[in-house]
Order: C-alpha cells, then structure tokens, then sequence
C-alpha cells in the first residue's frame, strides 16, 4: 500500500512538471508569435538560444549561431508586411528529459499577397531556468 503510494505522488508530481514545463514552453511560442505579429525580430528571437551552438535548418540548409539566424530573418524578412501575421498549430510536445521538450507543429503567415505555411520541430533546453530552442527545422 505505501509503495502504490508513494508511486502514484511520483506520477502526480512528474505530470504536474510536465505541465509546468509545456505551459511554460507554449509561452514562449505565444510571445514569439505575438512580437513577430508586432513587426519585432528582435523580440521574436528571444525564444532562441543566444549561442554560436543554435542549428536552424530551414530550404537553405543548417544555419548556426543566434547571430546567423538573426541575420538571416531579418534578410528574409525586411519589414512587417514581409513579415505578415505569424500562427503556430497542432501543436505536439514530447518530453525527452527533464531538461528537452521536442516540440512539433505547423505554422502560418497571413500577408497581403500571400499566405505561406509549414511545419517546425524545435527542440527546447532549459538552460538556467529558462526554456529556450536549441535547435529549429522549419520548412
């Protein structure tokens, strides 16, 4: 009986830091979304790792580094119309440790002339507290 218990507050207390850590992970894609929707690159990049080790992978092949990827978003995405409105959908969260999350999903832009869309898979870290993408492949 002590051990169903103590086994049944494990399983309790893990899905309560599983629920923590996607909350906390969806919060970070709904602010992202939010400053890209309000034309800022710069805020929209604060969900990635600010590292030389961040991989984006996108038509072009991998990119390294936050600086890189800064770069290449603001060359692919001049101004806010080029921007557009940013959605993510269907999204699916996959525990791999206490410290990764695979995320998957879709995502969208609506534009004046156009309305482009695909799929990501992002891998977080926590990495000082914070939940951060260590690594992106959208297309």
């Amino acid at each position: 009986m002590i051990i169903l218990l103590i086994a049944t507050a494990t399983i309790i207390s893990c899905n309560e830091n599983n629920n923590d850590a996607i909350t906390t992970i969806t919060k970070v894609m709904d602010t992202q979304a939010a400053e890209w929707n309000n034309g800022n690159i710069d805020g929209y990049m604060e969900g990635y790792w600010h590292s030389d080790s961040l991989l984006f992978i996108g038509s072009n092949g991998p990119n390294y580094g936050y600086t890189n990827t800064l770069e290449r978003y603001k060359k692919a995405y001049p101004d806010k119309a080029a921007m557009g409105e940013l959605h993510f959908s269907s999204l699916k969260y996959n525990k791999l440790s206490d410290e990764y999350y695979h995320v998957t999903g879709a995502w969208s832009l609506i534009r004046a002339e156009d309305n482009p869309n695909g799929y990501f898979t992002l891998i977080f870290r926590k990495i000082n507290g914070q939940w951060v993408i260590v690594a992106d492949h959208s297309s």
